[in-house]
C-alpha cells in the first residue's frame, strides 16, 4: 500500500487499473477529463487500450461490445454526455451486460457550467433510458471512495451482469486529498461462460435486448426484476454519524455531505442532537434503514445541491409520521456550513 495526493479524477482512473479494467472509451468533457488522461497514459503500458471515441454515442457502444467479449471496460463522461449513452445503457441492462460507466456531472439543464451539483440524481436512479430497468448507482464522497468504489463497481457488475454508475461531480473530481492505493495482485478473472468468445466445442452465446415471442418479453422483464430485488437485499451501502441519542437526522450524499458533517460539528457545538444518514448506493437506496431510524427519530432534513431529488426518496422511505424537511441548493454556488446550521436550527424539534 501507498499514499499519495491524487485527484478525486485519477482515484477514480487508478481504481479501473486495480480492478481489471482493460478497456476504456470516452469522449473529453470537463469535469472529468482527469479520468481519460490518466488512463490514455496508462492503459496502453499495462497491456490494455485507450479508445478515444468520436462521440459519446459511439463510447456506449464500443462498451457494449467489449462487455459482451468478456472484458472489463468503463466509459466516463458528464450528463450531456451521460444523456447521449442512455439508448446505449439500456441495451446493455437489456442484455444483462456488466459495465462501469462514470458521471462526473456538471450543472443543468442543458449544457449549464460545470459547477458541482446533483441534478442527475432521477437520471442515475431511474435507469435514465427507455425500458423497465435499473442500474446500480454508487455515490463517493471523498477522494479514498472514488478509488475503492470504483474497485467495488466492476465486482457489483460482474456478479449481477448489469451496469454499475458511478455518480460524482466536479467538486469530488477535481480536489485533491490523501488516498491510500492498495498495489493488488493479478485480479483472478471472474467466469463469464455467457461472454461471445467464439462456440468452437460448444452451442453457441446469444446476447440480446430483443423478444419477440409471445410471452417472451415478460419472462425476461420478471428476471430482471428478481435480479434487481436481490441486489436491494444485499448490496445497501450508508454511513451513519453521531446517531446515538439523536433529535434529528440529516440525509446527505456525495460531495455535500462533506459539508454537512462540518455544519453537524458545529450543531453539536450549540449542543443540538443532530445525526448524519448518507447513502453511498443510490439504487439500491437504503430504504430500511432509514425507515428503522424514523420510528423513534421524527425529524429529517434532506441537503442535496439540486431543487429537490433524492428528497422523495427519503420520504418514501420514513414512517408516515415522521417529517422530512428539504434544503437545497441549485447549481451555481455551494452552501456554507452556517447556511446548513440554521436549516438545522429552523427545523430541530422543540
Amino acid at each position: 500500500m501507498e499514499m499519495q495526493l491524487a485527484k478525486g479524477n485519477e482515484a477514480q482512473a487508478m481504481g479501473a487499473i486495480d480492478a481489471g479494467c482493460l478497456l476504456y472509451f470516452g469522449y473529453p468533457i470537463k469535469p472529468q477529463n482527469e479520468i481519460p488522461e490518466y488512463l490514455s497514459k496508462h492503459l496502453p503500458r499495462l497491456g490494455g487500450q485507450f479508445i478515444l471515441a468520436e462521440s459519446e454515442v459511439a463510447s456506449i457502444n464500443m462498451l457494449l461490445g467489449a462487455s459482451a467479449a468478456e472484458v472489463r471496460a468503463m466509459t466516463s463522461s458528464s450528463r450531456p454526455g451521460i444523456s447521449l449513452m442512455q439508448e446505449g445503457i439500456s441495451y446493455m441492462a437489456g442484455s444483462e451486460l456488466p459495465a462501469v460507466i462514470v458521471n462526473m456531472s456538471r450543472s443543468g439543464p442543458g449544457l449549464g457550467s460545470i459547477a458541482p451539483s446533483q441534478g442527475d440524481y432521477f437520471q442515475a436512479t431511474r435507469g435514465g433510458g427507455h425500458g423497465d430497468y435499473r442500474v446500480i448507482v454508487l455515490a463517493p464522497s471523498s477522494v479514498q471512495e472514488m478509488h475503492d468504489l470504483t474497485l467495488k463497481a466492476f465486482d457489483l457488475a460482474d456478479t449481477y451482469r448489469n451496469p454499475v454508475l458511478m455518480l460524482g461531480d466536479s467538486l469530488i473530481g477535481q480536489m485533491k486529498e490523501p488516498m491510500v492505493r492498495k498495489r493488488l495482485r493479478k485480479r483472478k478473472a471472474v467466469p463469464k461462460p455467457w461472454a461471445l468468445t467464439g462456440a468452437k466445442g460448444r452451442k453457441p452465446n446469444i446476447l440480446k435486448s430483443l423478444y419477440l415471442s409471445d410471452a417472451e418479453l415478460t419472462r425476461h422483464n420478471w428476471k430482471l426484476h428478481e435480479k434487481y430485488q436481490r441486489v436491494r437485499e444485499k448490496e445497501v451501502l450508508f454511513e451513519t454519524k453521531a446517531m446515538e441519542g439523536a433529535q434529528m437526522v440529516v440525509v446527505a450524499f456525495g460531495s455535500i455531505s462533506r459539508i454537512v458533517k462540518t455544519a453537524m460539528d458545529m450543531a453539536v457545538d450549540e449542543g443540538l442532537k443532530v445525526g448524519l444518514f448518507r447513502p453511498i448506493t443510490l439504487f439500491p437506496f437504503p430504504q430500511e434503514a432509514l425507515n428503522s431510524l424514523s420510528r423513534y427519530i421524527k425529524a429529517f432534513l434532506t441537503v442535496e445541491l439540486n431543487t429537490g431529488q433524492m428528497v422523495e426518496d427519503v420520504k418514501l422511505s420514513v414512517e408516515c409520521d415522521a417529517w422530512v424537511y428539504f434544503y437545497g441548493r441549485p447549481p451555481g454556488s455551494i452552501p456554507t456550513p452556517e447556511e446548513i446550521l440554521g436549516e438545522i436550527k429552523k427545523y430541530y424539534p422543540a
